[in-house]
């Protein structure tokens, strides 16, 4: 069995006020290019379809739309999405009823009956070419709060976080309810977390798990597993065995991300052995860094611009989307005003401007540096600055808890 592993779609993402309809159209025709290319047998989507928990009308049509060209390429195709922390799972699975009549599944958050869990709703069998079920699916959304088993509070207890141990029951959970049904055949396990190990995207990722826990482990995945297909982390990566796979997302969705080499994972299963290849896509825009290495003065910034040589008619959506390293030697106040002036005479679309770091200076120096935009902090930063400032102490793990908890039901 051929099947594509792919996820973080993120339809509908602007980057700096830039919108990115042309990418998606653009990375999303050559992935159904790619699916039919290869055949696959199945198409697994590891969440955040969207963007944002309540999507455009455009971002939800190109979704639609990509699975009906899909199905078209690939009548006989299953297609798995599970619900991301980006999607409303809800939102996601409404219309289930009718897209399961085109062998399309989608998963959002678990449910329960008297306690226990509907684990048919989970598993979905795979048919090879010969239309014979040849593998499952156990398809694991995002793990919200009423997705796990009941946590009577968010303590770390001898080293033990009481989250991830309720992560790992759902998944134990959701092993034992399918179990009579997939015990002979390969298994594939979705999820949409950070698992330990993982390099994750400075800006674009958050941290995700109920009340601030960043990462489980790799091993809350059982080992009968042939392959475990992951979303939330945006660089193609395995963690903790070959086997459990970020596939990452399509498309750079922060100048952190400039430099991976984004696509989807081609897995092949032969009986329980799987293998897997990173199937890279074309970048529709280029993404720019300037300098490409090091730090550059602000007063060279026009002639490197300039050395780029862009057509000066380029059309707003072909334009290249640009990050500049500016070194802090001479840099005065206002300087950020100054960069958007230059670039703005040029085809480039800028959405990051990094001062290089400094050594640590006494209190003086310090206080003569470039201010730092609050867009450019984490929620989680301007919290403990504010913390320690306000008790003159830094807050304790059980304070960051309760703000990842307050900050997550915020966002829900």
């Amino acid at each position: 069995m051929r099947i594509i592993h792919t996820a973080d779609w993120h339809i509908g993402q602007t980057l700096s006020g830039f919108g990115r309809e042309f990418e998606h159209r653009t990375v999303l025709d050559e992935l159904v290019t790619l699916v039919s290319n290869q055949k696959a047998d199945a198409l697994i989507i590891a969440g955040d379809i969207f963007d944002h928990h309540n999507p455009s009308g455009e971002a939800q049509r190109l979704f639609y739309e990509t699975l009906v060209r899909l199905k078209n390429r690939r009548p006989k195709m299953t297609i798995i999405v599970t619900a991301g922390n980006h999607d409303a799972a809800g939102r996601l699975e409404a219309p289930r009823a009718l897209l399961e009549g085109m062998d399309v599944h989608i998963i959002g958050n678990v449910r329960r009956h008297k306690g226990r869990i509907d684990g048919t709703r989970h598993l979905i069998p795979l048919k090879n070419e010969h239309e014979e079920v040849a593998a499952h699916v156990l398809a694991v959304s995002f793990p919200t709060a009423a997705c796990l088993p009941p946590i009577s509070n968010l303590e770390v207890k001898d080293g033990v976080s009481q989250v991830i141990e309720a992560t790992r029951k759902l998944y134990d959970e959701l092993m034992q309810a399918t179990k009579a049904s997939s015990s002979h055949l390969p298994l594939i396990i979705t999820g949409h977390l950070h698992v330990a190990g993982g390099i994750e995207s400075e800006g674009s990722e958050r941290r995700i798990l109920v009340g601030g826990q960043h990462a489980v482990p790799p091993d809350i995945f059982p080992k009968e597993a042939a392959y475990v297909a992951l979303g939330h982390l945006h660089k193609a990566q395995a963690v903790g065995r070959e086997t459990i796979r970020y596939c990452g997302s399509l498309l750079p969705l922060s100048a952190t991300e400039l430099n991976y080499k984004h696509g989807v994972t081609l897995l092949t299963l032969e009986g329980h052995k799987a293998t897997t290849q990173h199937m890279e896509l074309k970048r529709p825009v280029p993404f720019l860094r300037l300098p490409e290495q090091g730090e550059l003065q602000l007063d060279d910034l026009d002639d490197h611009l300039k050395a780029l040589d862009l057509p000066k008619d380029l059309p707003t959506h072909l334009q290249p989307f640009l990050q500049v390293q500016l070194s802090r030697q001479g840099l005065a106040a206002g300087f950020r005003a100054q960069v958007d002036r230059i670039s703005e005479a040029y085809p480039v679309r800028l959405v990051d401007t990094r001062v290089a770091p400094r050594p640590d200076r006494d209190t003086d120096e310090r206080a003569q540096e470039p201010l730092i935009r609050l867009v450019e902090l984490k929620p989680e930063d301007l919290f403990n600055q504010a913390f320690e400032q306000e008790h003159g102490f830094k807050p304790t793990s059980e304070h960051r808890q309760a703000f990842h908890l307050a900050a997550s039901q915020a966002e829900d």
